[in-house]
């Protein structure tokens, strides 16, 4: 265990971020598979709406600095051609 001040203060500060990252990679996760569900589903309407919904929050992790913005853009601009493939094919 952490004995000095400083350690006993980085141990909770990693603490805190830990849960916090935990959080927002867990939405991440499902509004994606909420997404990929819809397409799976057919649901046109349904994925149009949570890929809004997607860039939406996508974009306000880049703003609280959880995700990069290249990132963020990597995986709405994938997610975007997935519901596009799905109008083409229907």
């Amino acid at each position: 265990m952490a004995n000095h001040k400083s350690a006993l203060k980085r141990v909770r500060q990693t603490k805190k971020r830990t849960e916090r990252n935990r959080f927002y990679k867990t939405r991440i996760k499902n509004l994606t598979r909420a997404l990929r569900e819809a397409v799976e589903a057919g649901d046109q309407e349904k994925a149009q709406e949570a890929l809004k919904l997607v860039n939406k929050k996508f974009h306000s992790f880049v703003n609280k600095g959880i995700l990069k913005k290249n990132t963020a853009s990597r995986k709405v601009s994938r997610l975007s051609k997935l519901v596009s493939s799905m109008t083409k094919a229907a």
